[in-house]
């Protein structure tokens, strides 16, 4: 399963668990648009300041945190 299915599939309940732990963040911020992955993450890291690790983790599992992780590592 792709990544961006992963969340499409499951935008409700991540967006949920988004504004639990970030009660700032409003129905806008969490506007999810597919392909946009990286600038709805950037988005949300802005506007609670949050560890890109961490909302990485939250919205896409441990995959895409290796994958980046990875990504990091060639550069």
């Amino acid at each position: 399963m792709s990544l961006e299915l992963k969340i499409k599939g499951n935008w409700n309940e991540l967006k949920g668990k988004l504004k639990e732990k970030f009660g700032e963040l409003t129905d806008d911020d969490l506007a999810y648009a597919e392909g946009q992955e990286d600038q709805l993450l950037g988005k949300i890291q802005k506007k609670t300041g949050a560890a890109k690790e961490e909302l990485t983790k939250m919205l896409f599992g441990e995959e895409k945190e290796k994958k980046t992780e990875k990504d990091h590592i060639k550069q």
